[in-house]
């Protein structure tokens, strides 16, 4: 059985790009790299889905870090809280 390829992110890169320019095919394209057809479509799509992360300006898709101070603090106090509760219902 043949063992799986892995490949960096550069090369994906230049794959994908070399596909978005439209110089040859993709057909083309694979057999240059030694890679099925597909994979140089999945590259491409990966890349062209990705590329407004690109221009996002460099802003964020998850918290900020305020958002998670913010956050720990409501666990402790719901924390305190569930405890505090917890206790009245032991009596």
């Amino acid at each position: 059985m043949a063992k799986r390829r892995n490949f960096t992110d550069q090369f994906k890169a230049k794959v994908a790009l070399e596909a978005l320019r439209g110089d040859k095919t993709v057909q083309e394209i694979a057999a240059k790299h030694q890679l099925h057809p597909n994979q140089v479509s999945t590259w491409k799509r990966q890349a062209i889905d990705g590329m407004a992360d690109v221009f996002s300006g460099g802003k964020q898709s998850g918290p900020t870090e305020a958002d998670i101070k913010e956050l720990h603090a409501k666990i402790g106090r719901l924390a305190v809280e569930n405890d505090f509760l917890s206790e009245g219902l032991k009596k």
